[in-house]
């Protein structure tokens, strides 16, 4: 019996040191192969060649692989038929232009644009509804030089937040979208609680302080340093935000990062 246990003991131990060898060639050949399929994406990246991308930064199942960062607009698409709407109007007609901007640029650039704006309390609502109804008010003239095309996302909300019971998370997830710029309004409702949802959520954030209106200027400018110190956020103006990496550029002395 000792004979035969000793026998089979050998037995084991020279299969596990067996497959323990197998296991590290293995795990040589596999590393190997990862790095040589490294070197083929990065020996691609930049030309739509080799990497399932064409020239305009799309993969083979269509996502936009040309940057981190998604535009967002809050709100805009408004009949401005609600309290303190005089208030606002004032600062939205300010802010249009900056907002028309940015609009431009995101999609010149293949940014993802995306609306997300209240429903205002019509649960049977949906985007073309929405965005007739704009058309159709008295302040058409704050809607029309910025309605969505066919390329633009939307996204219907119920409370101040852009990310409160909406698939906002999960759509940016999916697009690899890690930097958002926050533009519309309101400044010191809206745009701020959104960008404290953003910072808890690891989001980037980009404030154009510039396109972004309010209703009392006084909590506005506390809102924007609250977002700037609290929250992390890069507050600047419309023409210098960065649809790249907010942090990549060079910044000046008073923190703003600059598109190069």
């Amino acid at each position: 019996m000792k004979g035969r246990n000793a026998y089979a003991k050998g037995k084991v131990e020279g299969m596990e040191q067996g497959t323990a060898q197998d296991m590290d060639q293995d795990m040589d050949q596999d590393t190997e192969q990862e790095a040589g399929q490294d070197a083929e994406r990065d020996t691609g990246r930049g030309t739509g060649h080799d990497t399932g991308r064409d020239d305009t930064g799309r993969d083979d199942t269509g996502r936009d692989e040309t940057g981190p960062t998604a535009l967002i607009v809050i709100d805009m698409i408004n009949t401005y038929e609600h309290d303190d709407a005089h208030l606002l109007l004032p600062s939205a007609e300010t802010a249009l232009p900056a907002i028309v901007r940015l609009i431009e640029r995101a999609r010149g650039l293949d940014v993802p644009v995306i609306y997300v704006n209240d429903n205002y309390g019509a649960w049977r609502s949906h985007q073309g509804e929405i965005l007739d109804r704009a058309l159709e008010g008295p302040h058409v003239d704050l809607v029309r030089p910025l309605v969505p095309d066919d390329r633009s996302l939307f996204v219907l909300k119920a409370r101040h937040s852009i990310f409160y019971e909406t698939p906002l998370s999960y759509l940016l997830r999916e697009q690899g979208r890690e930097h958002i710029v926050l533009c519309g309004q309101v400044t010191e409702q809206c745009v701020l609680y959104s960008a404290l949802d953003a910072h808890i959520r690891h989001l980037r954030v980009t404030i154009p302080r510039d396109a972004v209106a309010h209703i009392h200027e006084d909590l506005a400018e506390a809102a924007l340093q609250m977002m700037e110190r609290n929250m992390d956020a890069d507050v600047v103006k419309a023409d210098e935000v960065s649809f790249g990496d907010p942090r990549s550029g060079p910044r000046d002395a008073g923190g703003e990062s600059h598109e190069q």
